[in-house]
């Protein structure tokens, strides 16, 4: 391990919980690095959860330990485990849903239980509400800190055991392309799809091109309108919509210097559907 704790709840900043977890793994060896990946994670979304965990672990070196705490059967007969993923990273959360798009995008090697009769934190009492204190920071830092091999984490699972969430795929049906609004790029509004960029190639599509674009919640159409594909957000005017490639490789929707989601109400997740159509060009 390289003695990286990267850490994934949540639980704001308001209280002292996050501050409990850096405690703990501090008190576990004082050199390890301890970074955040964010704590502002809607309450209980554990699908927003599993889809950070995708944006952002192929980004870090061999041997690095996160531990993803979005948790809402906090107590629960749920599992507690720790996967070694096909880039040799490891994740430590609750077994839940949040690996869904680990599993899918970058894969996993191995799962293990977590023998808690072993890897909990001393003296933590009878209390069964913060296991992100009590049982993945600290695990997660012995992990981190050498003080326990992968295989002393507990007994192994089946990979094909660990909780998945649904995850619909995109898709070509009569040249129109159908995928989901997986995730926002919450600052700035744009919306994230599940549509990949290869695929979105299929339609021909060119940059400059016009495509007619529909959102639907469920039966409920919310927007429709015509945008243009473009490479940057200088390529159209201030407050006009397009399409582009986003950090994943995968098809963005966005206002130029706008929210997208908050313009039109739009949210996340396996109810909110994007069809895209390309237009042929005017002589």
């Amino acid at each position: 391990m390289n003695h990286n704790l990267v850490l994934q709840t949540d639980f704001g900043l308001s209280d002292g919980a996050v501050s409990a977890m850096y405690g703990v793994a501090i008190s576990v060896n004082p050199a390890i690095r301890i970074f955040d990946l964010t704590h502002d994670i809607p309450q209980y979304n554990i699908w927003e959860g599993s889809y950070r965990l995708y944006q952002t672990v192929a980004y870090w070196p061999e041997g690095t330990v996160f531990v993803s705490v979005v948790d809402p059967g906090v107590g629960s007969e749920r599992r507690s485990v720790v996967v070694k993923t096909a880039l040799n990273q490891y994740i430590v959360t609750p077994d839940n849903g949040t690996l869904t798009h680990i599993k899918s995008a970058i894969g996993i090697k191995e799962v293990r239980i977590i023998d808690e009769t072993v890897n909990r934190l001393p003296n933590s009492g009878e209390s069964y509400t913060f296991h992100g204190r009590d049982v993945y920071a600290y695990t997660g830092a012995r992990l981190a800190s050498n003080l326990i091999t992968f295989e002393q984490v507990g007994p192994e699972a089946p990979i094909d055991s660990i909780i998945e969430l649904p995850k619909p795929e995109p898709s070509i049906t009569n040249e129109v392309l159908t995928g989901n609004i997986d995730i926002l790029d919450v600052r700035f509004g744009n919306l994230w799809t599940n549509i990949d960029r290869t695929l979105f190639k299929d339609l021909g599509a060119e940059h400059g091109d016009s495509f007619e674009v529909t959102i639907e919640n469920e039966t409920r159409q919310v927007y429709k309108n015509i945008m243009t594909y473009g490479r940057t957000f200088a390529d159209i005017h201030l407050g006009e919509p397009l399409l582009f490639i986003n950090s994943l490789d995968k098809i963005g929707v966005a206002i130029n210097q706008g929210s997208f989601a908050n313009a039109y109400h739009i949210e996340t997740g396996a109810s909110w559907k994007i069809s895209i159509r390309k237009l042929p060009k005017l002589a």
